[in-house]
């Protein structure tokens, strides 16, 4: 069952990589802000830390090093999955942490391009891999209400 956790890491590896490179060499060429919406921006930014700029003063290959510690519990989980929804969310959020991974790696800090704000006030930007990571961890929250549901009422029976 491990095929479809699989390609959809790669496939959102793959979106993330692409969206970077054409934010990066053709729609930020030169750097500046794009108002899309009343609440949505593209700009261009690089986080040295993780999620939100937490650590960014912590070394490049030390978050590599926890990346990769952390994918390979998602492949592990992956492989033992029953469910076709968590195999899949599974590998939304270990093709968003490669994709970070490989910025790491390559750039020294993740690509940021998406600015949603309210106002005055910003949600730090993010990225594509961001995305995945957060729709996966959405899908392994909602499969499990559902199934603890499900299950629940079919231990009453």
């Amino acid at each position: 069952m491990i095929r479809l956790g699989l390609l959809a890491a790669v496939s959102w590896f793959v979106v993330d990589q692409a969206t970077k490179w054409w934010i990066v060499n053709h729609i930020m060429v030169p750097p500046r802000v794009i108002p899309v919406t009343d609440f949505f921006n593209i700009i261009l930014g690089r986080n040295t830390g993780v999620s939100f700029g937490l650590l960014g003063g912590m070394s490049q290959w030390l978050l590599v090093a926890l990346a990769s510690a952390v994918l390979v519990m998602l492949l592990i989980w992956m492989s033992q999955a029953t469910s076709r929804i968590v195999e899949f969310a599974l590998g939304l959020i270990a093709g968003g942490a490669i994709g970070n991974m490989v910025d790491r790696l390559r750039l020294g800090g993740v690509t940021d391009f998406l600015d949603l704000y309210l106002g005055e006030w910003h949600w730090p930007a993010f990225n594509m891999a961001d995305v995945g990571i957060v729709c996966g961890a959405g899908l392994l929250l909602a499969e499990s209400v559902i199934f603890g549901k499900a299950q629940a009422s079919g231990d009453r029976t």
